[in-house]
Order: structure tokens, then C-alpha cells, then sequence
């Protein structure tokens, strides 16, 4: 193992030799001493690169996991030190100053620092939709969410390609039967975000709970593809099949969502069983 001191020596010679060594274990060990030199030696790009190259190579090792969370979260903080230092009256300082009294539950804090950020530049992108996110907190389960839909319609204004804002204007309407401005919502967000699974299956639901059941299974099938281990999806695409005349589809879908029921009780119950025996 290569000890701090020494880095200034060794991270060079780590940095021409790792691609080739061949050995796992030797190159593993490689790896790990980059990433703490790097690291010592404030070579951002280098230990970064080698945190990469450890997730793709090591993905299930848990020194290798530990070394990720705890480096990237440093070289997190590093970046809003400088951030900090260098642009502190910038709208992305007090931005990520909000973010941490959020995390804090300091909501009002973060909320006044919101506004002053808006009226400095009322297009700022992304305010608004933080101020919805805090107006649901405050709402909670029960309360009104009227002020929450005005934050991320004005959202939706600043920024029309926020597909996150487009798919809680879209949940909100679900919540309250307003299914055509559900789906509306929830079309944008899965067109804006191709990957954005939760937006195809909350269409689905909502083209099912307006009646529309042949439009609700394409995208349906979308989620399932994308989230085959998800219960839920294969019950919701078993009902609408169901309700097309598709029996084999929702009987080949129910059974899928009982597998996968099963086989994820079965990885609670291995996991529960290996935290009691250890």
C-alpha cells in the first residue's frame, strides 16, 4: 500500500501503469492507492476517473463502494467550498445555501432565499420548482396543494423542458380525477424524458382511470420493459389487457406480477434472515 507520503512519487507511476496490469487483485489494489493519492495530491480528474474505473470494475465490493460515497461526497463538498469562494452572490451559491436549509427542514430560510433569487431574475430556472417541492411539505397529506401547482405551472413557464415539474402537475391532477390533465402532464414529461419510467406508468394509469384502457397499454408495456421487476406495472397492464379482450396478455402479466412479488419477499426474507445471522 502506498502511504500519503509517498503520493507525490507514486501517483505517477500509478497513473502510466494501470492499464496494464492484468492481475485483479493487483490491479484492484492499483486502483484504491490512484484514488487516495489523487485524492491527497487534490488530482481531481484522476480520482475521479478511478472511482469510475473502480464502480465499473468492482461493483459489488463494499471497500470499493465505501471509497466511492465517501470521496465523491468530499469532492462534493470541495465544489461548493469554491463555489462559495469564488461566486458567492451568484444565484447558484445561494441556490445550493436554500438546498442545504431544505435538507435541514429550514424550509422558510430556504424559501425566502428562493424568492430574493427570483426577484433578482424572475426566469431563473429551476425556482420555482423548488418552491413547489416546499409547498408540498407544507401541504402534507391532507392539506391544500393550490399554491404547489402554481409554483410548477410557473415552472413549466420558465422552463417547458422540465419534465419533473410536468409530471407533479400531472400527478396532482391524478390525485384529483382530472384525468385529461393528467395525461397531458404526464405525455410531456414521458416525451421530455424518454427515460423517465414513472411518467409512462402513471399515463398508463391515468388513460385507464379516464376509461381510455386501449391507449393505457402501450404505455404500459413501455414501463414494464423498463421496470420488470416492478409488481405494480404488470398488475396495472394485466387490468388493462383485461379490459381490451387481451385475456392471454393479463393472465401472462398477473402471473409476472406474482413472480416478481414473490421473488422480491424472497430477497426481504434472505436479507432479514442475514441481518439477524450474521
Amino acid at each position: 500500500m502506498v502511504t500519503i507520503g509517498k503520493c507525490s512519487e507514486a501517483l505517477p507511476t500509478l497513473k502510466k501503469n494501470l492499464s496494464h496490469i492484468v492481475d485483479k487483485q493487483l490491479r484492484y489494489r492499483a486502483e484504491m492507492a490512484t484514488v487516495r493519492c489523487a485524492m491527497a495530491l487534490d488530482d481531481e480528474e484522476t480520482a475521479v476517473e478511478a472511482l469510475l474505473r473502480l464502480k465499473r470494475e468492482s461493483p459489488d465490493d463494499p471497500e470499493a463502494l465505501y471509497i466511492s460515497a465517501h470521496y465523491f461526497s468530499e469532492l462534493g463538498i470541495r465544489a461548493s467550498q469554491q463555489l462559495e469562494a469564488r461566486a458567492s452572490s451568484s444565484f447558484q451559491a445561494r441556490k445550493l445555501q436554500a438546498e442545504s436549509f431544505e435538507s435541514q427542514g429550514r424550509n422558510d430560510e430556504a424559501a425566502a432565499i428562493y424568492h430574493k433569487i427570483l426577484e433578482d431574475d424572475p426566469k431563473t430556472p429551476g425556482i420555482h420548482y423548488r418552491l413547489g417541492q416546499i409547498e408540498l411539505a407544507k401541504a402534507g397529506d391532507s392539506g391544500s396543494t393550490v399554491e404547489a401547482k402554481k409554483e410548477f405551472q410557473l415552472e413549466t413557464e420558465v422552463d417547458p423542458l422540465n419534465a419533473s415539474a410536468h409530471f407533479i402537475l400531472g400527478e396532482l391532477a391524478r390525485r384529483a380525477n382530472e384525468w385529461d390533465e393528467a395525461i397531458l402532464q404526464f405525455s410531456r414529461a414521458s416525451k421530455l424524458d424518454v427515460g423517465f419510467s414513472e411518467a409512462y406508468l402513471a399515463l398508463g394509469m391515468s388513460f385507464a382511470g379516464s376509461g381510455k384502457f386501449a391507449d393505457a397499454v402501450s404505455p404500459l408495456e413501455i414501463y414494464v420493459k423498463m421496470q420488470p421487476d416492478d409488481p405494480a406495472g404488470h398488475y396495472q397492464l394485466a387490468m388493462a389487457y383485461s379490459r381490451v379482450g387481451n385475456k392471454e396478455g393479463a393472465a401472462r402479466e398477473l402471473a409476472l406480477q406474482n413472480k416478481v412479488a414473490k421473488n422480491g419477499q424472497s430477497a426481504t426474507d434472505t436479507t432479514q434472515g442475514h441481518s439477524v445471522h450474521p
